[in-house]
């Protein structure tokens, strides 16, 4: 036992045995909302969808193909994915003049940070975007002093970013930021290369522009939308700070803190190196701060940063001497066995422990809740069943146990691949079930002609808190809801 202990001491072997974890809690841990939703888009692919460019669908169809459909498959190309940058990271550090010791800190940290550690096997838009960006940096650094041919594989991987985030729009202007400020970049700007990836990028992002044009604009409209200002309020840069210190790691993030803060300092060597990546990333993070100071930023946004971030720290973490620094430096990886804890907690069908089920709820209890549903559908003679959250029908339709279409009243446009049955839902009695405190009958007697209520559904488990859902059973449709939607309660989609 302690010489396998001392083995996972080697940095290789421990991301081994992080990426065999991850594998397990990816098969064990129930898919959350979001994951089962882009699950739908991967039965329709496509070159866009309502939220986000195709990659994360394109990622589920390939691994779903390879393990079935099952929480693994859904996932197995995320995991992969984040061990893919630990390792990419290493070449990073290499690139830019680290010891092998830093190489290996930083496989390793990534992993360390909270996000990655906890967040790594979702199958979500982050998992390509982050690999991807990684990619396009480590190509960007080896172009510069190797063959300037890999500045087409660069362009290559930011054009497959852009088709994974649109937020990757800002990776391309970081590079171009980096190229220009410098001597050697502007000389590289008088080459072709560069011109050519970002050539290659703009045509593989074409296929999601074209798509869009197709669609009425429908990811554009919807992502963009978010960069509108609406006021000013800077207590969303502090909370933008705090909960980014905390998902990076505490201790990790007072490292790239202050890594950063001495690259501003000194712009020396050993730090000297880094302004390459912090450049690339510059763009996005000065986005990140704009939006925060009048709109909340979701936690999850900033983690294609999570790479410099980690750069900035094991630079800095080479550099302390003082006994208490080292400590730190120490104690800094020891945050993934309260990751290993938590996803434990997660894969575990129930749970004493106190005050930690809220958060896990949404995941749990589907498979008996959609059997339930689906008995009360045959008692009251329905042919469909109807939700007012994409993240609830995504979940029916995940268990496979409701014998009759299932589709959203609201936000029609998200499944513009994925028809609903017009007559059927026009003529045929429903029965709608959502969330209690979410789903008005008055909202839903503006939509149908008959509105009868029906008893409350518990989706929560024994040791859990309450999670009710209120059952309606509705007849003669007022308008066209397989095209149009309902209002239910919400702002109508499609007028």
């Amino acid at each position: 036992m302690v010489k396998w202990l001392r083995a996972l001491r080697r940095p290789e072997l421990l991301l081994l045995a992080i990426t065999v974890w991850r594998l397990w809690a990816a098969a064990a841990i129930p898919l959350t909302e979001d994951e089962a939703y882009y699950r739908l888009w991967s039965q329709h692919l496509a070159l866009g969808y309502f939220d986000h460019p195709p990659m994360i669908a394109w990622w589920i169809a390939a691994g779903t193909r390879i393990l079935g459909d099952t929480a693994l498959g859904v996932r197995l190309l995320a995991v992969l994915a984040c061990s893919a940058t630990s390792l990419l990271l290493a070449q990073i550090v290499r690139c830019l003049g680290g010891s092998q010791q830093a190489a290996s800190r930083a496989m390793i940290w990534y992993q360390a940070t909270l996000l990655v550690g906890l967040g790594g096997l979702l199958a979500t838009p982050d998992a390509p975007t982050t690999l991807l960006w990684a990619v396009v940096v480590w190509l960007a650094l080896k172009a510069e002093v190797g063959s300037p041919r890999l500045w087409l594989a660069a362009g290559l991987a930011a054009g497959l970013a852009l088709l994974s985030k649109y937020s990757s729009l800002f990776l391309p202007v970081g590079i171009a930021l980096w190229l220009i400020v410098r001597p050697e970049g502007r000389r590289i700007l008088r080459t072709p290369w560069p011109w050519i990836a970002g050539l290659l990028a703009l045509t593989l992002f074409g296929l999601n522009i074209a798509w869009n044009a197709t669609h009425g604009w429908l990811s554009f409209s919807k992502q963009f939308g978010r960069a509108a200002v609406h006021g000013f309020s800077p207590k969303h840069l502090v909370e933008l700070i705090v909960i980014q210190a905390l998902l990076l790691n505490p201790l990790i993030a007072g490292f790239a803190a202050k890594g950063l803060a001495r690259l501003w300092r000194t712009r020396q060597a050993p730090l000297l190196g880094l302004l390459a990546p912090t450049l690339i990333a510059a763009p996005f993070a000065a986005y990140l701060v704009l939006h925060s100071l009048h709109a909340p930023v979701q936690a999850h946004w900033p983690v294609p940063l999570y790479p410099l971030a980690i750069l900035l720290a094991v630079f800095e973490a080479e550099l302390v001497t003082r006994p208490l620094s080292r400590r730190l430096r120490r104690l800094a990886p020891w945050s993934l066995v309260f990751c290993v804890i938590v996803s434990a907690h997660l894969a575990s069908p129930r749970s004493d422990l106190p005050g930690v089920t809220t958060w896990v709820a949404p995941i749990r209890g589907w498979p008996d809740f959609a059997k339930r549903v689906e008995l009360a559908r045959q008692r009251e003679g329905a042919a469909w069943v109807g939700t007012l959250s994409y993240g609830s029908v995504a979940q029916l339709r995940l268990t496979g146990d409701i014998a009759a279409p299932v589709i959203q009243l609201t936000e029609r446009r998200r499944y513009a691949a994925d028809d609903a049955p017009a007559a059927l839902v026009n003529e045929r009695p429903g029965l709608v079930v959502d969330l209690k405190r979410r789903l008005d009958p008055g909202d839903l007697a503006r939509c149908f002609k008959t509105v009868t209520v029906l008893e409350d559904l518990d989706r929560g488990d024994k040791n859990g808190p309450s999670v009710l859902y209120l059952m309606v059973r509705v007849q003669g449709a007022r308008r066209d809801l397989a095209s149009r939607g309902c209002w239910a309660g919400k702002t109508p989609d499609g007028g």
